[in-house]
């Protein structure tokens, strides 16, 4: 796997975590048992922590993202294994260039 790639998958990885982990802790004013600041909506979070969030963040996504180098460099899943996906002539070739298929013969493809 490519640093590149690697990178570009612990990014996506990284940033759908986020999303996921946003919801966790948050209070609004009213149920922190403070006034609402003039202009904020009703539903705002009263303190979001973003700060523990992106720490958090970072930590379950460098687990998720082993797990995913794991299955991708040891070949665990591969796309060949994939019954369902569609092949091209050029397919084989680009997907074994990334690691993620073991055969690059275009005579196999179908």
């Amino acid at each position: 796997m490519s640093l590149g790639f690697a990178a570009a998958i612990y990014f996506i990885v990284w940033w759908i975590v986020l999303f996921a982990m946003l919801p966790f802790g948050v209070r609004t004013s009213e149920e922190a048992g403070e006034k609402l600041s003039p202009g904020a909506a009703d539903s705002a979070p009263h303190r979001p922590r973003l700060l523990p969030k992106m720490i958090a963040t970072t930590i379950v996504s460098a687990i998720i993202f082993a797990g995913l180098y794991a299955i991708i460099v040891h070949h665990v899943i591969t796309l060949d294994d994939i019954p369902f996906l569609p092949r091209s002539l050029v397919a084989p070739c680009l997907f074994s260039q990334l690691g993620l298929a073991r055969r690059c013969d275009i005579r196999d493809a179908d």
